[in-house]
């Protein structure tokens, strides 16, 4: 499965074109121009099985610089800034990278972000 089999590739597009500078990545502005934010449980979950390159069951700091890559190719690598936001905002237990728990938090903002920003 691809991420444009989950996420438009022209709403994919535009949250790229919104971040292109260094810096200027937002989760929760790429998840809401993506349609992440609009998903379902389940789809989030496929979405962080994809983004999870080594499929190790984990999404590790390495792994979240190359984020924006995973939904195209050509696009910039994450800042060492911008990857540590990324990774507190769904960093459960603090041990670096993103597992179990932190598929619920992912899972749990996305959610959040639906309620509050419709």
């Amino acid at each position: 499965m691809s991420i444009t089999d989950i996420l438009s590739p022209s709403d994919i597009a535009a949250a790229l074109r919104d971040c292109q500078a260094p810096d200027s990545f937002s989760p929760k502005k790429f998840f809401q121009i993506s349609g992440m934010s609009k998903k379902s449980s389940s789809q989030i979950k496929e979405i962080f099985r994809i983004l999870d390159n080594d499929q190790s069951g984990f999404i590790e700091e390495d792994e979240l610089k190359y984020f924006l890559q995973r939904f195209e190719c050509g696009a910039r690598v994450l800042t060492s800034s911008e990857t540590k936001t990324l990774l507190a905002a769904a960093d459960h237990d603090g041990d670096g990278k993103i597992g179990a728990e932190g598929i619920n938090l992912f899972i749990n903002t996305i959610m959040l972000l639906r309620m509050c920003c419709k």
